[in-house]
């Protein structure tokens, strides 16, 4: 029997800021699950990833979990979803949403396209509003 806290946890980061994305990765440090952070700056990028597209390399396997940003250039956060949602073997990836908007129109759109979870901004995996996710988020990852 393998034991699960010794196998590769993969996350799929799509984020077009690099503080935040540094952000995550300094929290990521932190928990004691092993994990492998892939990161992309927009929506096309993560579907290359994901697909193995235009020459890049996918991800294999796929990852366990999708943090999401909702406001990205190229392809947003909602284009990105519906695109993910659309391939058999990439819509069942628990997706988190990352954003700055507490308006409650964006989390019913993400919550449409059936997200995991909704963390708000300036990520904080430690502490805030944004513990309750962070808890599913790690609950996902122990998976």
């Amino acid at each position: 029997m393998i034991d699960n806290q010794y196998i590769m946890r993969s996350v799929l980061l799509v984020e077009d800021d690099f503080f935040d994305t540094m952000t995550v990765e300094k929290s990521f440090a932190k928990f004691s699950i092993p994990h492998k952070l892939y990161t992309a700056f927009n929506g096309i990028e993560a579907l290359d990833l994901l697909l193995g597209r235009n020459g890049v390399e996918p991800i294999e396997p796929l990852p366990e979990v999708i943090l999401l940003d909702l406001n990205m250039p190229k392809m947003n956060g909602h284009e990105f979803l519906a695109e993910l949602r659309s391939h058999a073997h990439l819509n069942q990836i628990p997706v988190f949403v990352t954003t700055t908007s507490s308006m409650d129109v964006d989390r019913l759109s993400a919550q449409n396209l059936g997200v995991a979870g909704y963390i708000l901004k300036p990520l904080d995996f430690e502490s805030g509003s944004d513990m309750v996710d962070s808890i599913s988020l790690l609950e996902q990852l122990l998976k």
